[in-house]
């Protein structure tokens, strides 16, 4: 059940308050026998909320009197504050992570094997978007049939942004598509590719009819295979990463002619 403390109100400021809804202006002695609030605390209580302007108060009489301002307003104001809170929280955290980014730089590559799958389609997106966002040279993507990171639900938009991300941090980025993939495509995706990549001069789209599979080669050491739903060929089932790069330079090499007798491709 909500309350006022859920708000940022203590205990007693907020039977303060809700005492103050019911007695109408009252003097401070008052509205401690009216809140049980001990009366040794009401004046620190009453200047509290009267900061957080839940109150006003009738200077002029004596002994001074107070009232409650109505609650759809004073509900707004505490809003208010909670989401400066929160605003500032943010800041201070984003601070945090750009401090820790600088410190915690990873160390140069291992040349040394490591792999690692995820099965499921929040597990694999969550693999790919992760492994895009650790390139720093070179991404290439090859696709011979539909993925999500071609598609127009949020997945698609998601891997966009990465791709965004990764360019403008000066990562190359090479498509090698089939053409039947591209013909395949709904208009909405060519839209989407066209209006946030295309004109970037580090994002390259070709098509070719030699290639087959799904996979991201990402700076020449790391492959992420893409493995089908066998029972839907364009639904992601798995996605394997493998740290190799003898296994990556292969896959680079096989690649790179593919990718030089390919057609460019524009949106």
């Amino acid at each position: 059940m909500a309350s006022l403390r859920d708000l940022g109100l203590s205990e007693y400021e907020a039977r303060a308050y809700r005492a103050l809804l019911n007695t109408g202006p009252t003097t401070a002695k008052e509205l401690s026998r009216a809140s049980d609030v001990p009366m040794g605390r009401i004046y620190d209580v009453l200047n509290s909320i009267e900061q957080y302007n839940l109150v006003r108060s009738q200077t002029a009489s004596r002994p001074k009197k107070y009232v409650a301002v109505e609650p759809s307003t004073a509900l707004d104001r505490l809003l208010e504050d909670k989401k400066r809170e929160l605003d500032e929280k943010a800041e201070q955290y984003e601070s945090i992570v750009d401090d820790l980014s600088d410190e915690l730089d990873a160390a140069d590559p291992v040349e040394e094997q490591f792999w690692t799958a995820a099965v499921g389609p929040e597990e694999t997106t969550d693999l790919l978007l992760e492994r895009l966002s650790a390139a720093d040279r070179r991404v290439v993507m090859v696709a011979s049939h539909r993925s999500p990171q071609f598609d127009i639900s949020d997945v698609g938009v998601l891997i966009t942004d990465q791709l965004e991300e990764a360019l403008a941090r000066g990562v190359e980025v090479d498509l090698l598509m089939t053409p039947g993939l591209v013909d395949s495509l709904p208009p909405a995706v060519g839209k989407r590719y066209r209006r946030s990549l295309s004109d970037h001069p580090d994002f390259h789209v070709r098509t070719s009819d030699d290639i087959s599979g799904t996979f991201n080669l990402i700076d020449d050491i790391e492959v992420c295979i893409q493995v089908p739903n066998p029972l839907d060929a364009d639904e992601a089932f798995a996605m394997i990463d493998l740290k190799d790069p003898e296994f990556a330079a292969d896959v680079h090499e096989t690649f790179q002619p593919r990718w030089d007798g390919a057609e460019p491709l524009s949106f």
